[in-house]
């Protein structure tokens, strides 16, 4: 069985690291185990790390030795070819690269820069390190600065080359091409490929080509006088400003960075306050050239404004400056979170490589990790897009969660709230949200207003409810999300980073109501642990539930499990394992497993159990010797809410796990409830689940 894939170009800056980063986020999802490796890097510096090797790391936590991941630098490579060692370049590699496969699922290979000296045989280089290490190819060529005519030439050259070298090319990618030119570019690759040879194309996307502020003050050696916190920000473009303010000012673009003398405050005070006027673009930094600064009443001045972008002072003029920070070329490195993302988000909007991926593995994974859980997740929730509301519109969380969630294609969105808030919201973050793929609702002001009014009223008018009691609930974000859904007007609802859970559910349970047979509404975390994924019920909503009510929710529980693909084994958990316990608490877990087993006989459940009998194969064997869930559970019951929530967060702080939830079950639809202290990360987990939810799961 194949076990690597190796990806390849004939140039510096082809893009490759998007290719990279894309695919391993796409292996990561479906396997258990993913290692990466490059054969050549590039020189650093003594004690210094190879920036794209951290970034794969770091970002996709993977578990391997820096030393493990590359066997020469280019120099190295350099040296040993002057003194014919040529093989020992190649038995090197296939040491270690045999050394990984033996400890990994699959490999992802990635191939040498084409930067520096001896860039000149790289290409031939890689053709036969493929060749030797067996494994296929996906060639990446960039579409920048070439006609249609170079662009072929590229592409015809390197697949004769591995073809000649009996290497399989299952893909070729054209990056960095123009919008329009996508389709084109596709159709001329498919032209000489053979048609099992997948054919992709991606556009040139200014804002990876840009660099941060961070590169150019590493490029320009600067000193950094305010603004740390904002390094990340990236420039759109730049331009000098050496002309009267007045002049300047009808130049400035999104996202400028402004080069300008140090001795110009007019400039320097001018775009700080256009930066924060609603009239003018946002600018990325200021950078004060030939080693001047500010004046002390000037610098005190600026000391004192609430938004500060990164002002850089270098030693170098104006003239030579703009043309360093011109030929600067962006990179990606570990902490560039919001690049990483956009560049995965970009690779799957135009890359499928999904059917070349399920050739090449022919794996069938035992169980699910919690990449592969992940990874389905986006997968579903991209396949049938939902309609979901976020009542709390105008919390900046819930603002950057929305943002990742378009861009990446997953869900249709509502925001309720005020209008005006939250486009300032928006505004004072720096959130590039795009208001055309969002919907905007304030309640107060919907001409929803009335009909949702009369809609409760009739709903609620044996609970004594009147019109304006009606008019005054449906003005209440939760309550209007809520109805939204009632009325099909949305598909889910996700609250409560700043409301009660109670604010968020009561709604859901006057008019929403629960499924036919299910009289207990309950929840469940999903607990992405080191290499596995468990369901944790009920966390979040239960104080004290009886025999009955456990065993309702065992069996939702179940449920939910088996829709998201984890074949269910039930703990009941209790402080004593098996008919040895005694005690009115450990009694209603044992009624309440008897009661599962009557009426789910097909289920897999044990109870009452310990926890650690419940999930180590060892402790399992030796207190329940029989069961067939002891050490192997994946649902865990906890018998009341004050143990399962302590545990769940006991688990996620303590190892490190991820919680995704919770996750309400029994509603006829989805609504559920975030915690307030939720990250953005919560929200963008939690809505992704609601939506699949909504499916019909």
């Amino acid at each position: 069985m194949n076990k690597g894939i190796y990806i390849a170009t004939l140039e510096s800056h082809s893009g490759k690291s998007m290719i990279s980063l894309g695919l391993m986020r796409t292996l990561l999802g479906k396997m258990v185990k993913v290692g990466y490796f490059r054969p050549v890097i590039n020189d650093v510096p003594k004690g210094k790390r190879d920036n794209h090797i951290d970034t794969v790391l770091s970002y996709f936590d993977l578990k391997i030795p820096y030393e493990d991941t590359f066997a020469f630098t280019r120099s190295e490579v350099i040296q040993k070819r002057n003194e014919g060692k040529s093989g020992e370049i190649i038995d090197t590699i296939i040491s270690k690269y045999k050394k990984l496969e033996k400890e990994f699922d699959f490999i992802l290979v990635e191939g040498s820069d084409f930067s520096g000296e001896g860039s000149v045989f790289e290409f031939d280089v890689n053709v036969v390190i493929a060749k030797n290490l067996g494994i296929p190819v996906i060639i990446v060529v960039s579409g920048q600065f070439k006609n249609w005519e170079e662009l072929l030439g590229y592409q015809q050259m390197a697949y004769r080359a591995f073809k000649d070298k009996e290497v399989q090319v299952i893909g070729m990618v054209s990056n960095k091409i123009k919008q329009e030119n996508l389709e084109p570019a596709k159709k001329n690759m498919r032209a000489f490929l053979p048609e099992e040879v997948g054919v992709f194309a991606i556009p040139f996307v200014d804002t990876l080509n840009n660099p941060t502020l961070k590169e150019i003050v590493q490029v320009l050696n600067g000193k950094v006088l305010f603004g740390h916190d904002f390094l990340d920000n990236q420039t759109g473009n730049f331009g000098v400003g050496a002309m009267q303010l007045r002049n300047y000012l009808t130049t400035l673009k999104n996202e400028s960075l402004v080069i300008t003398p140090g001795d110009r405050a007019d400039i320097i005070l001018g775009a700080l306050q256009a930066n924060i006027s609603s009239n003018y673009p946002r600018i990325s930094g200021i950078i004060l050239t030939g080693g001047l600064t500010p004046e002390d009443s000037i610098l005190k001045l600026i000391e004192g404004l609430s938004e500060i972008v990164p002002i850089i002072s270098v030693k170098e003029g104006t003239f030579a400056v703009t043309n360093m920070v011109g030929a600067i070329k962006s990179n990606i490195y570990a902490d560039s979170i919001q690049k990483i993302q956009t560049t995965i988000s970009i690779f799957e909007r135009y890359v499928s490589f999904d059917p070349l991926v399920e050739k090449l593995m022919n794996y069938n994974p035992q169980g699910i990790t919690p990449r592969m859980f992940q990874y389905g997740l986006v997968q579903r929730a991209r396949e049938s897009k939902k309609h979901i509301v976020l009542p709390e519109g105008t919390d900046e969380r819930i603002l950057t969660a929305a943002k990742r969630l378009i861009d990446m294609n997953l869900v249709e969105l509502t925001l309720l709230g005020d209008v005006d808030i939250i486009h300032k919201t928006v505004a004072k973050i720096g959130l590039d949200l795009d208001f055309s793929k969002v919907n905007i609702i304030d309640p107060i002001n919907s001409p929803n207003l009335q009909d949702y009014a009369k809609t409760f009223y009739e709903l609620r008018k044996h609970k004594g409810v009147n019109m304006d009691m009606a008019k005054d609930r449906m003005c209440d974000v939760s309550y209007y999300g809520t109805m939204m859904i009632y009325k099909g007007a949305a598909d889910g609802m996700v609250s409560g980073a700043a409301h009660t859970t109670q604010h968020t559910i009561l709604p859901a349970l006057q008019f929403i109501k629960t499924k036919p047979n299910v009289s207990v509404v309950s929840s469940v975390f999903f607990m992405c642990l080191e290499d596995r994924v468990s369901v944790f019920g009920d966390c979040a909503i239960n104080p004290n539930p009886s025999a009955e009510e456990l065993a309702e929710i065992s069996i939702s529980s179940a449920e939910s499990a088996s829709a998201f693909g984890i074949d269910p084994k039930i703990a009941m958990l209790s402080y004593s394992s098996g008919s040895s316990g005694k005690g009115a608490d450990v009694d209603r877990v044992r009624e309440a497993t008897e009661i599962v087993r009557k009426r789910r006989p097909d289920l897999k459940i044990e109870g009452p159990i310990q926890y650690d009998a419940a999930v180590d194969i060892s402790v399992g064997k030796s207190k329940l010797p029989e069961s067939e869930v002891a050490g192997q559970a994946n649902v865990l019951i906890f018998p009341d809410l004050n143990t399962g929530n302590n545990t769940y967060k006991a688990v996620q702080r303590e190892t490190g796990a991820l919680a995704i939830g919770p996750m309400l079950q029994g509603l006829n639809k989805p609504v559920n409830d975030l915690s307030r202290g939720c990250t953005v990360a919560d929200i963008y987990n939690t809505v992704i689940l609601t939506a699949i939810q909504a499916q019909g799961i």
